[in-house]
Order: structure tokens, then sequence, then C-alpha cells
């Protein structure tokens, strides 16, 4: 990092205080508006905004915002003290990207933005009651509360009414489309297929979607205040399971910050291991995606063909790890799962076959007029919808937007096995996820060959003591092949970690369905949510 170059994003008349890739400022609460539109307006994208409860060392919450400075390689964040106050100022109406995590702190640390412009609370239901905020900590994580039972009384509740207890439900209400021959579908939360629970609401007329509204939280399963009653190493086990079919790529974030609030460098040879890891994981899944957009068209060869390739992929983890998932592969200061020589060789032989066979089903696929023919034009998000929003991945990738963590904050070895470019696709549609998808496993087959023939000798994890930088913020960043995957970690006095915000892709980009959605017909919302796939689990924290 480039302190002096950081220094231009940031007002001379503050104190700075540098970390390993991060420059961090207190803003006066009446400030922060001006400050966040400013850093907005130099090119750094909003990349999280989240609270943590410090009253009983600092007596006050304090609010973090997260820019990224990817000319740099950089985080920008500067914070706000919330002190004898629970109020704080929206920067909604600068940020549009910032609508989601401003209503994220509402609901679970009770501290209000004022001035947002949607209040409703999220992922917390209606059997949750009011004015109990679980991510306070004073909040017990290991007690139930009373209204969560659901029994008959509270369900009986008008909206806004309190039991005989005094407890207030929370509300929800879906926006409502007026206009004669307007209707709505409500889809969910329980799905026929096995797929994860998740609510949507449609405003029809006639064949046409008008609105579409997701609401989600059906998986919520308290994570970020679990990792506050864990040592590291299971803390490690846990960002394993914020979503599954990610586990390497947000153990590998977990790691990295752990690392890096112990100034741990993992070894040259665990780093390249890591490159490896993460494009296998990248490959199975879009292999997956790619079958099953085909599938939802119709068009059952490739489908097929698709997760027979992904099952291809899934394997090869098992034999290199143990874990079909790359589970317990991660640890902080490197690896546990080493390459051999022959299993090199092996690794080589096996993509160039499966790289052949996927060129092969995806030839066939080109040449479908009634696959094109679904996929072309439908669920169109535009251009100015993902950059108002923050998207990430292959969403953002598919409207021509150029952002890859690989690039703007390499880690791992990244920055020495290169990236030829980030794959991107302009129309926005289900055509153009799906096509960013099969450019990306090229490139990821490529990027593991590579790795392969440059891996390092030496060993594959550094010793490492329990000790970390006290009252230290790091900020880590993986683009997991959803998309960006970043975690933000705190210590107190003590060293010990108070503070872990995981921030998946799909939290972001589940807002963007809304907009892919609209003025399409209701049959081929399943298509148009396929070719985003968000992680349920990944949002619902």
């Amino acid at each position: 990092m480039n302190r002096d170059n950081l220094k231009h994003y940031i007002s001379k008349d503050v104190h700075v205080e540098f970390s390993q890739n991060a420059g961090i400022f207190e803003v006066p609460v009446s400030r922060i508006k001006e400050v966040a539109h400013d850093l907005h307006s130099k090119n750094c994208s909003l990349k999280l905004i989240t609270a943590t409860d410090e009253r009983k060392e600092q007596g006050c919450f304090k609010i973090w915002y997260v820019f990224g400075a990817p000319t740099e390689h950089s985080f920008i964040i500067p914070y706000i003290q919330l002190k004898n106050t629970e109020q704080f100022p929206s920067i909604s109406s600068v940020i549009r990207g910032s609508w989601n995590y401003e209503r994220k702190i509402q609901t679970f640390f009770g501290l209000i933005p004022v001035g947002h412009p949607d209040p409703r609370p999220i992922i917390l239901h209606e059997n949750w009651p009011e004015n109990l905020y679980p991510l306070q900590k004073n909040v017990p994580w290991n007690t139930r509360p009373k209204d969560a039972q659901r029994n008959e009384e509270n369900l009986s509740l008008p909206a806004d009414k309190s039991n005989k207890n005094g407890e207030t439900r929370r509300t929800y209400t879906f926006q409502e489309v007026g206009g004669e021959g307007m209707y709505e579908i409500p889809v969910g939360p329980i799905h026929a297929g096995i797929i994860e629970p998740g609510h949507f609401r449609f405003s029809v007329a006639g064949e046409e979607i008008i609105l579409l509204e997701p609401r989600l939280g059906f998986t919520h399963k308290g994570s970020e205040k679990l990792f506050e009653t864990l040592p590291p190493n299971d803390m490690a086990r846990l960002s394993e399971k914020i979503s599954g079919d990610s586990s390497f790529s947000h153990s590998l974030a977990f790691c990295q910050a752990l690392e890096q609030l112990s100034d741990v460098i993992a070894p040259k040879r665990a780093r390249y291991l890591r490159v490896i890891y993460a494009e296998l994981e990248r490959l199975a899944n879009h292999c997956g995606d790619i079958g099953a957009i085909m599938i939802d068209t119709g068009f059952n060869f490739g489908g097929a063909n698709g997760a027979r390739l992904r099952e291809m992929v899934m394997r090869l983890n098992e034999r290199l790890t143990g874990s079909r998932f790359l589970r317990g592969v991660n640890v902080r200061g490197g690896v546990t799962k080493d390459i051999g020589i022959e299993e090199k060789q092996m690794l080589s032989s096996d993509l160039a076959h499966l790289l052949k066979d996927f060129s092969e089903v995806m030839k066939i696929a080109e040449n479908s007029a009634s696959l094109l023919n679904r996929l072309k034009g439908t669920g169109v998000l535009s251009y100015k919808i993902a950059v108002d929003h923050g998207a990430t991945g292959i969403a953002a990738k598919a409207v021509g937007l150029k952002n890859d963590a690989r690039i703007d904050f390499p880690y791992a070895a990244y920055d020495e096995i290169h990236l030829n470019t980030v794959e991107t696709e302009e129309s926005g549609d289900v055509y153009a996820r799906f096509q960013v998808r099969i450019k990306e496993v090229r490139a990821s087959i490529k990027l593991i060959e590579q790795a392969l023939k440059t891996l390092p000798d030496g060993p594959i994890e550094t010793k490492t003591t329990g000790i970390f930088k006290k009252n230290a913020v790091d900020i880590s960043v993986v683009e997991g092949w959803r998309g960006e995957i970043l975690y933000f970690l705190k210590t107190d006095s003590l060293g010990n970690i108070e503070r872990v915000a995981p921030r998946d892709p799909s939290f972001v980009n589940w807002s963007l369905l809304g907009y892919a959605g609209a003025h399409n017909v209701v049959p081929d919302f399943p298509l148009i949510n396929k070719s985003f796939n968000l992680s349920y689990t990944g949002n619902d924290l």
C-alpha cells in the first residue's frame, strides 16, 4: 500500500491510522455523508457498512464505512462514533448501495439511519420481538427470545400490536402496485425443489412482471453472533459454513484477515496452492451453473453435462484434499493439503481432459437456437442499476464492469499468476451471465495450469501464535465464484477478536434481482433467478 497515494483520497486535516491494507480515520457524525460522497466521487466503491458495540471499553457504538481504492489495491475506512445517541445520518441519498447495510445495522444493532427511505427490518422476521437487537454485546448468544416460539396468540396479533407481555412483533409490508387488472403471485418460501427457502412477491399485469420483490432471512442462523463466542480455529470452521458452496473462498478470506492481524505471511507455496484450490472451487460451481441454466430452458443435454462436469471437479477436490467442498484446507498461516509431483501431473492431465470435454458441450449448446432464444434478451440488468447498487461478480461483469478482487486487491499468489483480463459481457441478460461463466471456466483452467507449472518448493504452513494486534481493524477480500467476498475483523484492547462481519456477494446482488425480473413473464423467473444463482444462507447470516 502506497500511503502517500492513499492520502489523495483523505482530507489533510484528519489523523489517519494505517493498517496493512487500509487507511482508517474518524469522521464527525455530521460530516460522514460529505466524506462518503467525496470518496464515492473519486471512484472508491462502497464495500461494506457495519457497526461495532464498544460501549464497554469506549462508551459508544462505531459505524465503519469500508471503501475500496482499486488503483491503490487498498481500502479507506472512515468511521463515526455514536455516544449518547442511537441515530446516525443515512448516506443512502448519495450512495444507493448503502441501503441494505444501513437497514441491517438498524435491525441488528438498533441504530437508526436518519433519512433512510426504507426502514423495514431485514432478515429478522415477525417472530422476532421488537427492541431486541442481537448484535448488541449485552444480548446473550444462547438464549432464545420468548416471541420466537410463534405461539397462536402472537400469530393472531394485528400488525404493530403487543401481546399480554408487552412484546411487539416486527412487521414487514410488501410494496404494492395498484391499478386495474393488477394481481399478486406469492412464491415460497417453501419451494417445489430442494433449494433453500426464500419468498418472492410478483405484481403482475397479464403475463408481465411489473414488480418483483424478494424477501429473505428464512435461513438466518446467527453466524455473526456465534463468531463472538468461538476461538479463532473454530471461527475458521464457521467461516466455511457461511455459504457452503463457497467454503474455500470464505475460509480463505477469514484466514487472510487473521494473518494480517498477526503479521503472519503464509509461505509462497501455500499462496500458490490457495490459487489452485480457489480456482477449482470456481470451476465446479460455474460448470454446475452453466448446466442448471440450460436445464431451466428445457435443454436437457446441456443440463446433464453441466452436472457431470461439476461432479468431475468435485471428485478432483476430494482426491486432492479429502473434501469435495475443500473444507479443512485453509488455516491461519497457510494450508493443510499439499500437491505432490505425481498429483500435479494427474491434475494437469485431468484439466486438459475437462477443457476438451467442456468445449465440446459448449459447441453443441451454442448451436441450439431454442436455447439461445430463451437466454438472449431475458432478465436484462442495466449498467446504471448495476453501478448504483454496487453489483459484484457475475452480475457486474455481465454489464461490462471490470471489477475483480484478484486484480483490484491481489491476494494469495494472484499478483504473480496474472489474469490476462477480466472476463466481461455487455448485454446484461441471462445470456451475458451465461457467457461470463463460460469464459471464466476457461480462464480458471489456465490459471491452475500456470500455478502448477510455477509451483514453488517449500513449506505449506507458517507456525503461528495466538497473539493479534490490539484495537485493530482488518479487511480481507477474495473473489469468490459468485463475486467479491469480504471480511471485516476488529480486535479489542486485549487483542481478542470482538467482531467478525462477513459479506457474501449475495447480500449485494439480491437487490438486483427485482430489476432483472421486471418486464419479463413469470415463467422466465426461474431462469433469471438461476442466472444469478445467489446464496440464501450467504445472505441470511
